[in-house]
């Protein structure tokens, strides 16, 4: 083990979604980043079972009822670093379980990654307020989908989104009501409740906006093109688009670009890392999604973001444990 004079921080990642593997990634990144600051321990979460893992990857089974570790059992952590991308550790699940042991976790809270997680109640939210969103409908694995009514109300082509997921798992565009049916299907497969949503046709970009030394900060904003249909699983992670950082806009997109995301990161009430996804055509400004665990691996966005703001991972991370301790 480490020196015991640095702070214990138990890395959480994996997780019980198609975001596995991804998380696995960006858990590592931050293991490799803090571990000269920190103790750091990385730890495994998967449906079943709970383990740390060991400087030389083996693995200790964790006792989910009261987080000891079963062959460290003086092991006390100062912190959690959340590095669960989806279920459940962008869901709630995990702020709620280490809430009620009294350890921070880095992030936003409970009420917020639940809000944020399910993007039938965040669009609805953020709408009532004002922010500009496609029209959609949502359908339920239990209800039957009128295909009519959804063809009057969205149109094709649209998107077809299972409520409760990220990395675009369960993500489909469907061109004409013949398609809808096995894309809802396979949506369903991802989740019970799906969105279904107008295409919007236009410019897309990835706003970050993160609690960094006391103050909210937005991030230089990147324009996301790509070759694939959308932005998918491939074009997010297999090279399949350009990610151009900073984008190459106007003054005037950038700035109003830059205050809605401050807002909607306000009206959320969210704390620590955030990626907001908009479209923009000369309707508007159409929002479409927030990730509250934004990806931190070498092909993720969020941290392309930071390194052109001239912030060191290492200081993004520290902040990031710092503000929830105090």
């Amino acid at each position: 083990m480490n020196n015991n004079k640095l702070k214990n921080i138990g890395i959480i990642m994996g997780g019980y979604s198609h975001e596995h593997e991804i998380s696995l990634k960006s858990g590592m990144v931050v293991y490799k980043t803090l571990k000269e600051n920190y103790n750091c321990y990385r730890i495994l979460i998967k449906k079943n079972s709970w383990s740390l893992i060991d400087e030389n990857n083996n693995l200790t089974a964790i006792d989910k009822e009261t987080f000891q570790v079963i062959d460290y059992p003086n092991l006390r952590f100062y912190c959690i670093f959340n590095a669960i991308h989806g279920t459940p550790g962008e869901d709630g699940e995990m702020q709620k379980y280490f809430n009620d042991k009294k350890i921070p976790i880095t992030g936003c809270n409970s009420y917020q990654s639940e809000l944020t997680f399910d993007k039938v109640k965040c669009l609805n939210f953020l709408s009532s307020k004002g922010i500009k969103v496609a029209s959609s409908i949502s359908i339920l694995k239990s209800n039957k989908a009128n295909l009519t009514e959804i063809e009057a109300k969205v149109g094709f082509p649209c998107f077809v989104k299972a409520s409760n997921s990220g990395s675009s798992f369960g993500v489909y565009k469907v061109y004409n009501k013949y398609e809808m049916k096995n894309c809802l299907d396979s949506a369903f497969e991802v989740d019970d409740k799906v969105l279904v949503e107008s295409y919007i046709d236009g410019r897309e970009f990835s706003v970050g906006v993160i609690s960094f030394r006391g103050k909210n900060k937005v991030l230089p904003i990147t324009e996301i093109i790509t070759s694939n249909d959308f932005f998918d699983y491939e074009a997010k992670y297999e090279g399949k688009a350009q990610e151009i950082t900073p984008a190459r806009i106007s003054d005037k997109l950038e700035s109003r670009l830059n205050l809605l995301s401050k807002d909607i990161y306000k009206l959320l009430e969210l704390k620590g890392f955030s990626r907001s996804e908009f479209i923009v055509n000369s309707d508007g400004i159409y929002y479409l999604e927030t990730n509250t665990v934004p990806g931190l691996t070498s092909e993720s966005i969020l941290p392309q973001q930071v390194k052109c703001a001239n912030i060191d991972l290492k200081d993004l991370f520290t902040n990031a444990i710092e503000e929830v301790i105090n």
